[in-house]
């Protein structure tokens, strides 16, 4: 079996709920749900479902760079909305990283985030061609 990589983001839930900001098995990395909150656990972009979702996928490309991946390795992204009616300005963001990629996507209207000023969550998945 491949070895596993855990990677960090340092925040305090990780250890409280018992997770990883991302999982390397292999050449494939699995990236946790990611809201709009910075280093500093301040959220960025209150109540713009665009700048949100930029600065989640800035986050993303953070982490697969970090765990040696690309935003071309991207395979899957899973986007969970608040308020699916601002589909064209999340779909927005992510056509911006993503047009030429074409990552398989889904984006599904949930009834809440774990905080009611995040709007947009993100997961992805990276596979790295041998």
């Amino acid at each position: 079996m491949d070895k596993r990589n855990n990677f960090s983001s340092g925040a305090k839930w990780e250890d409280i709920v018992g997770y990883s900001r991302a999982v390397q098995i292999g050449n494939q990395l699995e990236i946790s749900g990611t809201v709009a909150v910075d280093e500093g656990g301040e959220l960025v972009g209150k109540g713009d479902h665009y700048q949100q979702t930029r600065f989640i996928l800035e986050k993303i490309e953070k982490v697969l760079i970090k765990a040696g991946f690309e935003l071309k390795d991207v395979v899957r992204t899973r986007m969970f909305v608040t308020d699916i009616s601002h589909w064209e300005e999340i779909g927005r963001a992510h056509g911006e990283f993503f047009q030429k990629i074409k990552p398989v996507t889904s984006m599904v209207e949930i009834s809440k985030l774990i905080d009611s000023d995040h709007l947009v969550e993100i997961e992805a998945t990276a596979i790295k061609s041998n």
